[in-house]
């Protein structure tokens, strides 16, 4: 009989909706385990494979750890603000509102057509009102602390997009990583969070949480710790100082001059009028570059002179100042003091505008007059130093900064390249910033009383460099909660990764209303056990999340560090090697394919693909065979019905009772369970399926087996069927004559020990180097006993005819070579 698909998944997923079978019960705790995903954009494309990469096999490995016993957390929500929806709105004039909440509605019908074990009361999307006024809570509460402020600067804006970016979402060729078109540079006045209040401690969590080193490492390269010292230089004839940030304070006597941001205040300050016609064209040229551009290590330098000298604090040495578009007013203090003959930028900075190159440090085994013909980086001797001389580079660091300190000309310090977090955009479909500016007493928070700021629905969508918000005149105006006065709202709304950086406390009770999150419950499930999600996240929501949690612990709402305690990245399913996206028309329905084969079908191809972390390009031609495996093992329970009901097995046999087909039998059922449950714990999918293949091409020989061992085998068999095939393995727990569902009343059978000890070895038998048998031997058989065997055989016997035995060459429970003449 085909296997129905159709009939069996209905059934099972109407059973579990309607039996709560995923219900958690959040009055234990002892043995809780919250396993999340991270929560979809619900866009118009609604589920594709790469959606189904990420959700099925969590899911599956969420199950395994329901049948072992622990109480699953595991629920489903909707990231459904953002950039795409707006976007079509413009397109089509649908409203964001109505696409995303048509959007959720077909997805939520496909996640549960999926099977996966969502806590469906548990349901959360960030769109809605309820959702929104508890990211305008932690906006008040990061204001409240100093951690939330406005400032002009320069910042990336996407010319299509219309709106900022943060830098992490400027990909390295300086184009938008939404949308793929050019980033400018322009100055607005935005609010920040102050990432960089916790950077220390961002870095040191890293250590204690059980996340893969890459992304790690990424976060770490991210944040970016350095160790130095910050020095001032004074200006000639000018009270105006000039700070740097150095890490190479050993190399100050060589500096030859020194370079400020084309955007810096002291810009304007120190320029002559001879230099500033130049000075003003270069900072324009400069303002069409993003970041990334002007750091990079390839781009031919560039700058022009102020006309005007810094004085070295060291030595006295008047140095020229230059603006350079390699410094950042964003990174340090906005200023860098350049050492040629040490430092790769500043060597070839300063070949190119004939500029002094000075040695300071000499490199063991080389002369003191020997000229440079590239910068030296490494550890070597002060020279040119002053006082200085002889020391070794790396304890002259130290030596130099207790000179500054002590004639005030600097002091030791720690910088971070991690820069503080963007969180204003200048688009509809995003949270409102609970901010009103009043003429007359400035930025002025909304009451928390009088949250949430409500998204207005009749909106223009015209980008046009400002927010479709500050067209809408009934939002916009407002009174000052101060003064009374007539005032205006903040026209922008918050970046989307505000959303998500605590969505997975509200997720265990979405409904509350008097508080951002149920602390009581948050406090028994967070953090999460199990975190999967796409690797791209590593320097956003990744970043922000441990952020916002560490925040809200200091706020006293929760006593953990860290939000995710353990990380797994899935592979990209591409397709034709590109990343499958709507715009790129790429997008494989995965309805297309269970429709005619099932979910569980689709749900073990995938997984079966290869390893989980790898993903792989998009290809039907296997998928035919995971739908035999599906029949063939449909048909075995087919076959066998009510076995259990009729025939009670025992929880161990005795080996030695069995006959050699029931051992043999017994003995895969068990290394399959041992296998299976190596394998999915770790993600291994693809050999946990494997190994299952295997087993049902041994239990071809079921039939002879005592109804007994067949009953012992096929129950054990369905159990661990369960996390990779669910519906499948429900129905054929069903058939054995089970009444319960396994879900329902969870069951993990441990593997017999004794049984995962073979007591028959293959021994491959060659006569000279070549393969002629392999023999059956007790295992640990001595070789005297295996050649006995071996030359008894009619296979090896043929080889020994006639022949002298030179030599034998045995390893126990492998091989008998025997060398012949």
């Amino acid at each position: 009989m085909r296997y129905p698909f159709e009939e069996v998944e209905s059934k099972w997923q109407k059973y579990w909706e309607d039996n709560k079978v995923y219900k958690t019960d959040f009055t234990k705790h002892e043995n809780k385990l919250y396993a999340l995903v991270m929560f979809i954009y619900p866009s118009g494309a609604k589920l594709h494979c790469g959606h189904w990469y990420n959700y099925g096999p969590t899911d599956t490995w969420a199950r395994f750890k329901k049948l072992k016993g622990f109480n699953v957390f595991e629920p489903m929500g909707y990231d459904a603000f953002g950039l795409p929806a707006e976007n079509y709105a413009i397109k089509t004039g649908i409203h964001p509102y109505d696409s995303t909440m048509t959007n959720i509605k077909d997805i939520r019908l496909q996640l549960k057509k999926m099977g996966c074990m969502y806590d469906w009361d548990n349901e959360l999307m960030t769109c809605v009102p309820e959702y929104y006024k508890w990211n305008q809570w932690l906006f008040l509460q990061l204001l409240k602390k100093g951690l939330a402020y406005r400032k002009n600067a320069p910042v990336n804006w996407c010319t299509s997009c219309n709106t900022v970016l943060a830098n992490e979402q400027v990909l390295g060729d300086g184009t938008c990583e939404r949308c793929g078109s050019t980033v400018i540079q322009k100055n607005l006045t935005q609010w920040f969070f102050k990432i960089t209040e916790y950077a220390e401690e961002l870095l040191q969590g890293l250590d204690t949480i059980n996340w893969p080193e890459k992304t790690k490492l990424m976060q770490r390269n991210w944040i970016g710790k350095s160790v130095g010292a910050e020095v001032h230089f004074k200006v000639e004839n000018s009270d105006e100082v000039i700070s740097v940030f150095t890490t190479r304070p050993d190399t100050l006597f060589g500096v030859t001059y020194v370079v400020i941001a084309p955007e810096h205040t002291l810009v304007d300050k120190l320029v002559t009028n001879e230099n500033k016609a130049a000075v003003d064209e270069y900072r324009e040229s400069t303002r069409k570059l993003t970041e990334i551009e002007r750091t990079s290590t390839v781009k031919e330098k560039t700058g022009v002179p102020l006309g005007t000298y810094a004085i070295n604090p060291v030595n006295g040495e008047r140095v020229p100042i230059w603006i350079a578009d390699y410094a950042l007013l964003t990174y340090g203090t906005g200023c860098v003091m350049a050492v040629p003959g040490h430092d790769e930028r500043d060597f070839e900075f300063a070949t190119k505008f004939n500029l002094p190159i000075r040695k300071v440090i000499l490199q063991n085994g080389t002369a003191e007059d020997e000229p440079l013909t590239a910068a030296f980086t490494e550890v070597g001797t002060m020279i040119n130093s002053g006082q200085f001389n002889g020391i070794p580079s790396d304890e002259g660091k130290g030596e130099i900064i207790k000179f500054l300190e002590a004639n005030n000309n600097g002091k030791s310090k720690i910088n971070f390249r991690l820069r503080d977090w963007l969180i204003s955009r200048q688009r509809y479909w995003g949270t409102p910033i609970p901010i009103i500016h009043c003429p007359d007493c400035g930025e002025v928070p909304v009451p928390e009383d009088q949250l949430p700021v409500e998204l207005p629905y009749d909106v223009e969508f015209k980008p046009a460099g400002e927010s479709p918000l500050a067209a809408n005149e009934k939002f916009i105006n407002a009174k000052c909660p101060k003064c009374g006065a007539d005032a205006k709202r903040d026209p922008d709304t918050m970046d989307t990764f505000v959303d998500s950086s605590w969505y997975y406390f509200r997720y265990l009770n979405p409904k509350i209303s008097d508080g951002i999150f149920d602390k009581e419950l948050t406090d028994k499930f967070v953090p999460v056990d199990m975190y999967v999600g796409g690797a791209e996240h590593a320097t956003m929501h990744l970043l922000y999340s441990r952020f916002i949690h560490k925040f809200l612990r200091d706020l006293g709402l929760t006593a953990s560090n860290e939000p995710f305690q353990t990380l797994v990245h899935q592979g990209t399913i591409t397709n034709a090697g590109a990343k499958m996206s709507k715009s790129k028309g790429n997008v494989v329905n995965p309805d297309d394919f269970t429709k005619n084969v099932g979910n569980d079908v689709f749900r073990l191809y995938l997984m079966f693909m290869g390893p989980y972390e790898q993903g792989g390009d998009w290809s039907d031609k296997g998928i035919s065979g995971t739908e035999r495996f599906v029949q063939r093992v449909y048909d075995l329970f087919c076959n066998h019905e009510n076995i259990a009901l009729e025939y009670s097995s025992k929880e161990k046999y005795d080996l030695a009772s069995l006959t050699d087909v029931e051992k043999s039998v017994y003995r895969k059922i068990n290394q399959t369970i041992a296998k299976t449950e190596i394998e999915l714990e770790h993600f291994r999918f693809n050999t946990a399926i494997a190994a299952m293949m295997e087993l049902i091409n041994e239990l071809k020989n079921i039939p002879n087996c005592s109804k007994e061992i067949q009953s012992y085998t096929l129950a054990r068999f369905a159990v661990i069927l369960a996390p990779v095939a669910p519906h499948l393995a429900e129905e054929c727990w069903l058939k054995l004559g089970n009444t319960t569902s396994l879900f329902a009343s969870p069951i993990w059978f441990a593997p017999d020990k004794d049984a995962l000890i073979e007591d028959i070895a293959n021994v491959a038998v060659q006569i000279n180097g070549k393969l002629r048998a392999t023999v059956e031997v007790p295992m640990n058989s001595d070789a005297d006993e295996v050649k006995q065997i071996a030359y008894s055989d009619e296979r090896v016997k043929k080889w020994l005819d006639d022949k002298t035995i030179v030599k034998e060459i045995f390893v126990k429970n492998k091989i008998l070579n025997v060398v012949v003449k």
